[in-house]
């Protein structure tokens, strides 16, 4: 019944900021994750960021002090800023929700938004 829409990929040339923007929709009870994975073409799948319910955020390696990810619970969104682009940014973004829907719990994703990062 949960649906993620992913917004705000594109293009940007390196060095630039982007900020992508999931936004759920249907009923639900608990929230307790909520992050954004991405893939690009050739690669695994990877984990960008992570806001546990009650914790501190998670960051990949890769993008910590560039990335920060924030949650709103009044509009129903995870966000995810991204600054200092570099062009192995380059993926399609995918965010997700780990949620519990009578008395079950489970994950759902997005379709995806692509960022492109040229140099």
């Amino acid at each position: 019944q949960v649906q993620l829409v992913e917004s705000g990929g594109g293009l940007v040339q390196a060095g630039g900021s982007l900020r992508l923007s999931c936004e759920a929709s249907g009923g639900f009870s608990v929230i307790h994750i909520q992050g954004w994975y991405r893939q690009a073409p050739g690669k695994e799948r990877e984990l960008v960021a992570t806001q546990t319910r009650g914790e501190s955020p998670n960051y990949a390696d890769s993008v910590k002090g560039r990335f920060t990810i924030s949650v709103d619970d009044a509009r129903n969104t995870v966000d995810l800023q991204m600054n200092s682009l570099k062009p192995e940014d380059t993926s399609t973004y995918y965010c997700f929700w780990d949620i519990t829907m009578l008395g079950q719990r489970r994950a759902y994703w997005g379709q995806g938004t692509q960022v492109t990062v040229s140099s």
